[in-house]
């Protein structure tokens, strides 16, 4: 059964009820009415009150919250969400991360933020579903380039816009092979291959540095963000739209093991 957010699960009375019917028939309302449209913020806003309305006092030091949400949300809104690519996906998964940390929340496994499309639900309106759910973690290295991700499947790995690059970019501004990304299991380096325009890290011209995570990469006109994210692995089976798209993470140390 499908309830409105922040109110899944939740044992409720008269005026919990009452107030639940409120907010789904001004929430449907002003839906219908207006047809604006979701907007990240109300999907931050709905995440925050599922893990607030779904945390449960396990032990005087253990406060286990959700950890494996599905969003969903009208075909018009969903198509909108999708278009902004994982990096809609990862925000919402850091919001969940730090608003966890401020509330010490603790999760049973990693980050899990499905979005699916829902042909009974008008536009403006979102529904959220939330459950615990246990994992392992998983380390990938990640470049994003010019709204792309690509993991880093190799020891190392060539950007430039030439053919024998493994990543081409589409930038004149860059060398056929411009940069070198290297990756041991555990920590990157970047090194310039000796390009014409030369390579910045974080706005400073660099040669050859170590990569930390979150790190930003500029060779000619395009930016690189290298990311290292934990995802979840070994998790129990879902159900997915076929149009679903669904992103996963896990917390370093911020998971119950």
């Amino acid at each position: 059964m499908h309830l409105v957010v922040g109110r899944i699960g939740r044992p409720v009375g008269i005026l919990d009820n009452f107030e639940k019917g409120l907010e789904r028939a001004v929430n449907g309302a002003f839906a219908k009415t207006f047809r604006s449209g979701l907007q990240p913020v109300e999907l931050t806003s709905a995440l925050r009150r599922e893990l607030d309305t779904k945390a449960a006092v396990v032990t005087r030091d253990r406060v286990l919250a959700p950890n494996d949400f599905t969003l969903l949300l009208a075909p018009s809104d969903y198509k909108r969400m999708r278009a902004m690519g994982p990096a809609l996906t990862d925000e919402l998964t850091d919001f969940v991360q730090q608003h966890a940390r401020r509330q010490h929340y603790q999760f049973a496994g990693g980050i899990s933020i499905d979005m699916r499309p829902d042909e009974s639900l008008s536009t403006g309106i979102l529904q959220v579903e939330s459950q615990n759910v246990k994992g392992e973690v998983a380390w990938v290295p990640v470049l994003d380039v010019g709204g792309k991700r690509y993991p880093l499947t190799g020891s190392r790995t060539v950007v430039g816009r030439g053919r024998e690059a493994d990543i081409t970019v589409d930038d004149s501004g860059t060398s056929r092979k411009h940069v070198e990304i290297s990756w041991d299991g555990s920590h990157a380096q970047l090194r310039d291959l000796g390009s014409t325009n030369g390579t910045q890290l974080n706005g400073q011209p660099v040669k050859k540095a170590v990569l930390e995570p979150d790190s930003v990469i500029t060779i000619g006109r395009t930016r690189i963000v290298f990311r290292i994210l934990p995802q979840a692995s070994a998790r129990a089976p879902r159900i997915r739209e076929p149009d679903g798209v669904t992103r996963r993470h896990d917390i370093d140390g911020f998971w119950d093991r």
